[in-house]
C-alpha cells in the first residue's frame, strides 16, 4: 500500500515538470523544438516506482497465499473432528436404543415380578386363614376329648379319634411347611424385584454417563453424583427375633455366606452379606472385584451405602456405625494382587459418628502385610463433595471416600479400579493401592473389609 501511495505520488510531479518545461519553452527567444519522447530521469523514476510496486504486489501474494492454505489445514481438521464426532453420536444412538430395549424388557419382567408377589400374599392370606380355622377346629376336638376322657377314663380311645388327631396334626405340620416355602419365595421375589430396580437404576446412570463423557466440553467436572441404592434399607418395623449382627446369625446355626437381615440396637433392619470363615461369621462392608461399581460417590451415598450385595458394593457409614457401636470390633481387610497372592490384616477400631465424620482409630493385631494405615491417630472419612479442612484435595486427586490424615497417603481401598493392571506408579497411586510403611507399594485386584465383635480371637 505505501509503494501504491509512493507511486501515485511520483507521477503528478512527473507530469508537473514537464508542463513547467514546455510553458518556458513558449517564454523563451528561441524556441527550441519539442521533444517526442520524456526526459531519461522521468522515466528511470517511473520505472523504479514500478518495481517497488512489483515487489510489493508479490510479497502481498505470498503472504496471502500461506493464510489461505493455514484456511485450508484448518478446515480439513475441522471436517475430521465433525466427521470423527458424527460416527461417536451415531454409537452413542446405537447404544441409547439397546438400553432403551433392555429397560423395557426389564420393566416386563418387573411387572411379572409383581403379579407374582400379589398372587403369592393372597394365597398367604387364604393360607393363614385356613390354618386359623384348623387350629379352632383343633383346639374344640381337644376339648371333646378332653372331657370325654374325663367322664370314661377306662374305656381307651376310639381309634377314629386317635386317626383324626393323626390327621390334623400332619395338616397342621404341612401348612406350617409351605407357610415356610412361600414365605421364603415372597423373600426370593422381593430380593430379585430390588435387583431389578438397581440393573434399571444401573442403565439410566451408564447411558447419562456415557453421553456426559462423548460430549465437546473440556473443561473438568466434580464426579457424577449416582442415585443412592436403597439396597438393604426397610421401614422400622417390630423385629424382636431378627438378629443384630451376623455372630448371632451364625451361633442360631447358620453356617453359610450369603445375604441375611440384621437389626441392630436402636437401629432398623437392613440386609448385610455374612461371610463365613474359620467357624466365624463376618460381615462384610466393603467388597471390591472387577470394577463394576462407580466408587467416586458423593458424601450422602457413602453415609448410606450403594452397590449390590452380591457384587461390588459399600455398605454405607451409618450402618456400619450402627453395628460397631454396640460393643468393641475387629476391622479384617483382605487384599489380593495382580499375582493372585492374597495378604490380610486386623486391626482393633474405633469409629465415630456422624458428627465427627466418622473418624476412624487403628491399633493393628495381626497380618500376614505390613500396615499402611496410620495407627492411634484420628483418621476423618472426606469425600470429594464432604471434606474436612485438612484434606480439601484428596479425594478429587485419588478418587473416592476414604479416611485421611493430615496428607493424602497412598492407600485408598475405595479409589479408581484399574482394568487391567496399571503400569506406572501415578496411575497405580490414583487406583486401588496399599503402600506399607516400609514403602512397597502393593496393587491391588480385589479387596474386602469385614467387621466382628472382639469377644474371641480371630484367624487366618
Amino acid at each position: 500500500m505505501h509503494i501504491i501511495k509512493l507511486f501515485l505520488f511520483i507521477i503528478p510531479l512527473v507530469i508537473s515538470s514537464k508542463i513547467d518545461r514546455d510553458d518556458s519553452s513558449y517564454d523563451s527567444v528561441s524556441p527550441e523544438p519539442k521533444s517526442r519522447f520524456a526526459m531519461l530521469d522521468d522515466v528511470k523514476i517511473l520505472a523504479n516506482g514500478l518495481l517497488q510496486l512489483g515487489h510489493g504486489l508479490k510479497d502481498f501474494v505470498h503472504k496471502t497465499k500461506g493464510q489461505i492454505n493455514d484456511i485450508f489445514q484448518k478446515l480439513n481438521i475441522f471436517d475430521q473432528s465433525f466427521y470423527d464426532l458424527s460416527l461417536q453420536t451415531n454409537e452413542i444412538k446405537e447404544e441409547e436404543k439397546e438400553l432403551r430395549r433392555t429397560t423395557s424388557k426389564l420393566q416386563v419382567k418387573n411387572e411379572e415380578v409383581k403379579n407374582m408377589s400379589r398372587e403369592l400374599n393372597s394365597k398367604l392370606e387364604s393360607l393363614l386363614e385356613e390354618k386359623i380355622l384348623l387350629q379352632q377346629k383343633v383346639i374344640y376336638l381337644e376339648k371333646q376329648l378332653t372331657s370325654l376322657i374325663k367322664n370314661q377314663p377306662e374305656i381307651q380311645e376310639h381309634p377314629e379319634v386317635t386317626s383324626l388327631k393323626t390327621f390334623v396334626e400332619q395338616q397342621d405340620n404341612s401348612i406350617k411347611d409351605l407357610l415356610q416355602t412361600v414365605e421364603e419365595q415372597y423373600r426370593q421375589l422381593n430380593q430379585q424385584h430390588s435387583q431389578i430396580k438397581e440393573i434399571e437404576n444401573q442403565l439410566r446412570r451408564t447411558s447419562i454417563q456415557e453421553s456426559t463423557e462423548n460430549s465437546l466440553s473440556s473443561k473438568p467436572r466434580a464426579p457424577r453424583t449416582t442415585p443412592f441404592l436403597h439396597f438393604n434399607e426397610t421401614q422400622y418395623v417390630e423385629h424382636n427375633d431378627i438378629p443384630a449382627n451376623c455372630t448371632t446369625i451364625y451361633n442360631r446355626g447358620e453356617h453359610t455366606s450369603g445375604i441375611y437381615p440384621i437389626r441392630p440396637s436402636n437401629y432398623q433392619v437392613f440386609n448385610v452379606y455374612c461371610d463365613v470363615k474359620s467357624d466365624r461369621s463376618w460381615t462384610l462392608i466393603q467388597h471390591r472385584t472387577d470394577g463394576s461399581q462407580n466408587f467416586n460417590e458423593t458424601w450422602e451415598n457413602y453415609r448410606y451405602g450403594f452397590g449390590r450385595l452380591n457384587g461390588e458394593f459399600w455398605l454405607g457409614l451409618e450402618k456400619i456405625y450402627s453395628i460397631v457401636r454396640q460393643s468393641n470390633y475387629i476391622l479384617r481387610i483382605e487384599l489380593e494382587d495382580w499375582n493372585d497372592n492374597k495378604h490380610y490384616i486386623e486391626y482393633s477400631f474405633n469409629l465415630g459418628n456422624h458428627e465427627t465424620n466418622y473418624t476412624l482409630h487403628l491399633a493393628e493385631i495381626s497380618g500376614n502385610v505390613p500396615s499402611a494405615l496410620p495407627e492411634h491417630k484420628d483418621l476423618v472419612f472426606s469425600t470429594w463433595d464432604h471434606m474436612a479442612k485438612e484434606h480439601v484435595n484428596c479425594p478429587e486427586s485419588y478418587s473416592g471416600g476414604w479416611w485421611w490424615h493430615n496428607v493424602c497417603g497412598e492407600n485408598n481401598l475405595n479409589g479408581k479400579y484399574n482394568k487391567p493392571r496399571a503400569k506406572t506408579k501415578p496411575e497405580r497411586r490414583r487406583g486401588l493401592c496399599w503402600k506399607s510403611q516400609n514403602g512397597r507399594l502393593y496393587s491391588v485386584k480385589s479387596t474386602k473389609m469385614l467387621i466382628h465383635p472382639k469377644d474371641s480371637e480371630s484367624s487366618e
